[in-house]
């Protein structure tokens, strides 16, 4: 099959957009209930839970709120610690008005010493600090001693593995975002036969874009099947 190069995909993470369930409950009431973040334990908090659960919605619903910009862990460099809180590491700081710091995928920071810097400054500050990651940060592998006290000293939630009601609706607004036309019918096929897992409806969405704009039309159920035996997902027809 011959997959078109897909134009760049932009995941929208509006308030009303996201859906309460179960599943995110203690969440949104640890990050999205008013003045929460004044009840982390030393200004802190990290959402943890699999791909596609809604941490990165939340973060950037958090994020919008404070007038702030949402950090990826991956991208965080010492210089980024130090433009965020005007900070001299050789020496000297002068803080300037800071409302919070939001980091996604705070466990794929690649250099242990910035994440360590970020934390100690949020905590000298005042500032707070929401981040996101796959796993508590108790479990995240980390070799600094003092990174790894920080860490075991963080609190965190867990947005739990979505229900099936929330896996439907992440379905039609994935397929929305990405303008994809699917038939109703099509789409309850669908959802009996992906993995019940958030990640696995992100990743078949994604193929079935790729397949659209390599194929041209809608998404018919014969298409929707071609996408799931690409990803190795076994199904009764």
């Amino acid at each position: 099959m011959q997959i078109a190069l897909p134009f760049t995909y932009t995941p929208k993470f509006e308030e009303l957009d996201f859906v309460a369930a179960p599943s995110n409950a203690i969440a949104r009431a640890w990050v999205l209930e008013p003045e929460a973040f004044t009840r982390w334990p030393d200004g802190r908090m990290v959402l943890w839970g699999e791909s596609g659960t809604g941490k990165t919605h939340l973060l950037s619903i958090w994020a919008k709120r404070h007038g702030v910009s949402v950090i990826q862990g991956n991208e965080l460099q010492e210089s980024d610690v130090a433009t965020i809180f005007n900070v001299d590491f050789d020496g000297g700081t002068h803080l300037e008005e800071m409302r919070a710091v939001v980091l996604d995928n705070a466990d794929c920071v690649t250099k242990e010493q910035n994440l360590l810097h970020l934390i100690n400054l949020a905590r000298e500050y005042q500032v707070p600090l929401l981040m996101a990651a796959r796993q508590p940060p108790a479990r995240w592998s980390v070799g600094l001693p003092d990174l790894q006290s920080r860490l075991r000293a963080t609190s965190s939630v867990a947005i739990d593995p979505a229900e099936e009601y929330l896996l439907y609706r992440l379905l039609l607004r994935l397929l929305a975002e990405r303008q994809l036309v699917v038939a109703h019918q099509v789409i309850l096929w669908l959802l009996c036969r992906i993995p019940r897992r958030a990640s696995a409806v992100c990743a078949c969405v994604a193929l079935l874009d790729q397949m659209v704009m390599a194929e041209g039309g809608v998404v018919t159920r014969a298409l929707a099947a071609r996408a799931l035996e690409h990803l190795g997902v076994s199904y009764e027809v």
